[in-house]
């Protein structure tokens, strides 16, 4: 699934994810490769908590636009 290049972007989906080839067959188990992919999980984690972050004030500022205009309903 990692290596098909998709119709629509024209790129393998692990290039759009991690900006790099698949390398298939490596042994990762090498501690050089293990000390880079740890540093890359957590800079990847930084990216996701970051983004999180920045949606959920963007659907805090949505909601509180939205209710602006909002009346109470009548029974």
């Amino acid at each position: 699934m990692n290596n098909k290049v998709y119709t629509a972007t024209k790129v393998l989906s692990f290039i759009a994810n991690y900006d790099k080839e698949l390398r298939i067959g490596d042994n990762i188990r090498k501690r050089e490769k293990v000390k880079k992919m740890t540093k890359f999980v957590k800079k990847i984690k930084k990216i996701y908590e970051e983004a999180v972050a920045v949606l959920k004030k963007i659907q805090e500022d949505m909601k509180r636009q939205a209710d602006r205009g909002r009346k109470e309903s009548e029974n």
